[in-house]
């Protein structure tokens, strides 16, 4: 391929046709300030933040997000006049943009507020000219604050191409253009599926997590009631990040820690809940793959985002997902039925929090009654990995220098496959080292499936089980998930056999390692450090890495569910799902 030379400040520069000037000055360790531009979304060129000067071209000014290297271009990334250029685009953008800074949800980690301190912006040359707009929490998940948006659309971008849900858009022209849901309605009444991946890709705070911090406290004050807690695989490898740690980081022993320091009485793991729902998630595979192959692709569905999508765009494959509850609920119906006989407490005292890296979840938990199995909403609150690093700092603990500790081994206790899956390929990774043993009644010697790691899209793979070819597919990402099930549908259509016998499913790009609920920027170095640190959990558990042998499940079965579905597991760790409408009216 013939490269393209070119100089940037002075220095020399090659690279492949097509690379942006932005992507060409990082090659050189020059860092072009952007607001619009975000790593996982194509370059749009709204803001002009970005803009740069070519000196060989009559000083043409032109924005590097968009405009490509050329043949012998002489580019000035930084001089006075683009210095001045630049704070006047920041100054306008922060005359529209309230002065609120201390109580905005984004505060100490927004692009604006970031940029604004680098260029020293202490006053603007521009009258306010701040419109009045009511925030949208009508979804309990996520919140809107349209007063605060600066017209990036970097969460339309998101919302459409990568997760196909279309539940934003612009509405109206010129300087009256407005992010809006999508028919004007409000989030809830749009194909919204609370994923969040429009506010983690929002560079302000015109959207943020529903916070419920405030019930967890007035819970931990109640002395009538037990607080317990569990902590899903995706928040031990990000939550350092909101403390100044590299991503990838694995806390999980001080997670513990700092929560039993908040006051919970129970500190469980989410793992756990993930290795029985392999258990059962499994053994359904197995069962049908043995006696109903007419009934594949078995689809997984931890995931309440894409449980959500699935009921409003593919409830035609509603035969075809699992019924597994998602590792958090299951924990949480544990917690009030299983765990109160073990520490003799009376079940209706158990106050179950989770820690989830998605927004998502707090709506999972009122979603049908099939979440009040134990009598009484299973999780009674959902905070996010941000909401808990607020409240460890709030309550002045020194996370990072906490001294490990252990879970409560009853719910606590995990194997490798419970630890990946917060990676993209880490269920189905999971459930086949299980499903192998259930279908042979032999066990693994190398329990990797490398052909369904990694964060390409759509991944597929061929195993071989009892002489008989697996057909799986991963795909995370809705946009990408679409594709698959397509293929699945157009199949059935033609009466043609399946493409895949196995689908996992996620949401969130990267998996739950890149949910709406992670601190932090994100894009995809960021989501490999966390899914790496997952995989390296997973070797640490070293002859425990496949879900039934578990030490801790065993007793479980044993002493309570009886063995994979069972009536007592369908009626506690299983679910029904419904087809509904994209909008609510």
């Amino acid at each position: 391929m013939t490269m393209i030379r070119a100089k940037i400040n002075n220095l020399p520069v090659e690279v492949e046709p097509g690379t942006s000037i932005l992507k060409a000055a990082k090659l050189l360790n020059i860092n072009i300030p952007v607001l619009c531009k975000h790593p996982d979304l194509k370059a749009s060129a709204a803001c002009g933040i970005c803009v740069v000067r070519i000196a060989n071209y009559n000083n043409k000014m032109l924005r590097a997000c968009t405009t490509a290297v050329e043949e012998d271009m002489e580019i000035i990334t930084h001089d006075p006049e683009l210095t001045k250029l630049r704070r006047t685009i920041l100054e306008l953008i922060l005359s529209f943009h309230p002065n609120d800074c201390l109580n905005c949800g984004r505060n100490g980690s927004c692009e604006l507020q970031d940029l604004a301190a680098s260029f020293s912006i202490r006053e603007t040359r521009f009258d306010p000219n701040v419109e009045k707009k009511e925030r949208d929490g009508s979804t309990e998940a996520i919140v809107m604050d349209a007063a605060k948006c600066i017209k990036c659309g970097r969460c339309i971008e998101v919302c459409q191409e990568i997760q196909d849900v279309w539940a934003l858009t612009f509405l109206d022209r010129s300087y009256q253009v407005r992010m809006r849901p999508a028919g004007d309605l409000s989030l809830a009444e749009s194909p919204c599926i609370k994923c969040g991946q429009c506010k983690i890709h929002c560079p302000t705070g015109a959207i943020y997590e529903y916070d419920d911090t405030k019930e967890v406290y007035k819970a931990l004050l109640d002395e009538e009631k037990y607080c317990v807690v569990q902590i899903a695989p995706a928040v031990r490898v990000s939550i350092g990040e909101a403390f100044g740690l590299e991503p990838g980081k694995n806390l999980t022993k001080k997670v513990y820690a700092a929560l039993r320091r908040l006051g919970f009485k129970g500190v469980f793991d989410t793992n756990f809940g993930a290795d029985v729902t392999v258990m059962e998630e499994a053994s359904e595979f197995a069962e049908i793959l043995t006696n109903h192959p007419e009934r594949l692709p078995l689809i997984t569905t931890c995931c309440p985002s894409w449980v959500d999508f699935m009921e409003k765009r593919y409830h035609d494959l509603i035969p075809n997902f699992s019924s597994c509850k998602s590792p958090m609920q299951i924990t949480g119906v544990l917690s009030k039925t299983y765990y109160p006989d073990t520490i003799s407490v009376k079940p209706s005292k158990i106050f179950s929090v989770a820690v989830m890296p998605c927004t998502s979840k707090k709506t999972e938990v009122k979603r049908t009654e099939e979440m009040f199995a134990s009598g009484k909403q299973d999780v009674d609150v959902v905070i996010t990995t941000e909401e808990l690093a607020r409240m460890i700092r709030q309550a002045g603990i020194d996370f990072i220098n906490l001294p490990d500790e252990e879970p409560d081994y009853v719910l606590g206790a995990y194997s490798g496959a419970g630890t990946i899956f917060g990676a993209t390929g880490g269920v189905m990774e999971a459930a086949l080292r299980s499903a192998y043993h259930f279908i042979t009644k032999e066990h693994l010697t190398k329990v990797e499936f490398n052909d369904v790691r990694g964060i390409k899209g759509i991944k597929t793979a061929e195993t071989t089980i009892n002489g008989k070819t697996i057909r799986v597919a991963v795909a995370h990402g809705l946009g990408n998930v679409s594709r698959v099930l397509d293929e699945v549908r157009s199949a059935k259509e033609k009466g043609e056999e399946t493409p895949y016998h196995f689908i996992e499913v996620m949401a969130c790009p990267g998996g739950c390692i890149g949910g709406g609920g992670q601190p932090g920027k994100i894009s995809n170095q960021i989501r490999m450090a966390r899914i790496d640190a997952l995989y390296e959990d997973d070797k640490e558990q070293r002859s425990l890495r496949t879900s039934y042998n578990n030490p801790y499940i065993k007793i479980l079965y044993d002493k309570f569910l009886g063995k994979p579905l069972s009536k007592k597991s369908k009626e506690l760790l299983h679910t029904k799902y419904i087809a509904r409408p994209q909008y609510v009216k």
